[in-house]
């Protein structure tokens, strides 16, 4: 053995490991993510009503449905991310309202099936553990499960050093909620001559963000902490809008009333309307009938997209679809406050925009 060990080679390792850990040492801080989860039980725990069972941090979420009521309960699913949009939150250091986002959005998709939320879970994945940023992430995620009426009840965080760029993560998401199957709304009973309503958004919600960064961002070279033109708020603020959460509003409506439903995200009216839409309708978009907020249009003009690209890949304004009959659309529009936009008529299964 050299003369500079003092000690045997196995007792200096062993003594420093307990000043670093290995695991810590190559970026995995485990002692950390522990002490950092254990203070979301609360946060969790606010979310949570008597169907759930045991606390997090377990193996497995566990919840127990009252489907008193229910004639024929089925359960919906979803799962979805936030996309590029985290760039923003990357850029200002504002991670409040993204994990909101996620929540909302995964509710609407199921909204749109006539599904309530029950149970939401998350996963966050990032090279290095914040525990400011995370803390702000798990709220954001609790105010929206606490306004929808769903319960946090797990999920996953993984620390993978050399995946990300230091400062970044990523987030998904996984929603089951409820349906009667008798008031499942899956499109059978669209037919030509409904009417087309739509539900006001309030920015980007959660796409389009790639194409809005590169004309905003990059070509235009907007501050995001000043007024984009035409705009009172930063364009920060602008594009960290929360993504709006539309099922109480859908449920509070008469029974009966909706033939179908559109959550207008990555993909925009185009893509979105038709996944609705049984054979031989179609639906005729007047886009004359709102007004386009002014964030898309510095967009598109900035950018030189075409507009029917625009209404591919953004909500244009329009961030929830309902189909009604005729006879029930001023009943919808007065309870909604939504705006009537188009009507289905017979042809192919698809979106035209006028």
């Amino acid at each position: 053995m050299p003369a500079c060990w003092s000690l045997t080679p196995t007792d200096f390792f062993k003594k420093m490991s307990r000043k670093v850990k290995a695991y810590a040492a190559a970026g995995v801080d485990v002692d950390l993510g522990n002490k950092v989860k254990r203070g979301i039980q609360a946060l969790a725990a606010s979310t949570h009503g008597p169907e759930v069972l045991g606390k997090i941090g377990g193996f497995g979420g566990l919840f127990r449905p009252d489907f008193k009521g229910l004639k024929d309960p089925v359960l919906v699913s979803s799962v979805d991310g936030v996309g590029t949009k985290l760039k923003i939150a990357f850029a200002t250091g504002c991670h409040g309202t993204i994990g909101q986002d996620l929540v909302n959005h995964c509710i609407n998709d199921i909204a749109v099936i006539g599904a309530r939320p029950l149970f939401f879970l998350d996963y966050i994945a990032g090279g290095k553990l914040e525990p400011v940023v995370f803390r702000q992430i798990l709220k954001g995620f609790a105010t929206a499960c606490r306004a929808g009426g769903c319960a946090l009840i797990g999920g996953e965080t993984a620390q993978m050093p050399g995946m990300y760029h230091p400062g970044e993560y990523d987030l998904a998401g996984t929603i089951v909620g409820v349906v009667d199957r008798p008031k499942l709304l899956d499109g059978s009973k669209i037919r030509p001559g409904n009417v087309v309503v739509g539900l006001r958004g309030n920015g980007l919600h959660t796409n389009g963000y790639s194409l809005a960064r590169k004309v905003l961002l990059e070509k235009l070279r907007l501050p995001l902490n000043k007024p984009a033109p035409g705009m009172k708020g930063t364009l920060a603020s602008e594009l960290l809008r929360v993504h709006p959460n539309y099922q109480p509003l859908m449920a509070s409506l008469p029974a009966g009333i909706l033939r179908g439903a559109a959550h207008i995200t990555g993909g925009g009216l185009l893509d979105n309307l038709p996944r609705v839409l049984p054979e031989g309708c179609r639906a005729l978009i007047d886009t004359r009938s709102w007004k386009m907020p002014i964030l898309f249009d510095l967009i598109q003009h900035g950018g030189h997209v075409p507009q029917k690209e625009m209404y591919q890949v953004f909500n244009m304004g329009i961030g929830m679809v309902l189909i009604v009959s005729a006879a029930r659309a001023a009943e919808t529009v007065a309870l909604t406050k939504g705006i009537v936009i188009g009507r289905i008529v017979e042809g192919p299964k698809d979106v035209v925009i006028e």
